[in-house]
């Protein structure tokens, strides 16, 4: 999924945080209700400017940030 066209970070908005794009709803919300055991109907539910596209791009997008953050694996001569 290419989350690019849906999350964006600019300055004057939530203090720069990455948000979904013409909205002020966070990801870090999005995913603080993932991590709760929020379905998608229920944040869809609480954030009716949202699609499920854009949950979904909150997932990509932190799915790739951590993939970029662990460390690469070490590998153990014989």
């Amino acid at each position: 999924m290419n989350y690019r066209a849906r999350i964006v970070r600019e300055p004057g908005v939530c203090g720069g945080e990455p948000v979904i794009r013409g909205t002020r709803v966070t990801l870090r919300t999005i995913l603080a209700s993932l991590s709760e055991g929020d379905a998608n109907d229920d944040i869809l539910a609480a954030y009716p400017t949202l699609l499920v596209e854009d949950v979904r791009a909150v997932i990509a997008f932190a799915a790739d940030a951590a993939r970029e953050d662990l460390p690469a694996r070490r590998v153990v001569e014989p």
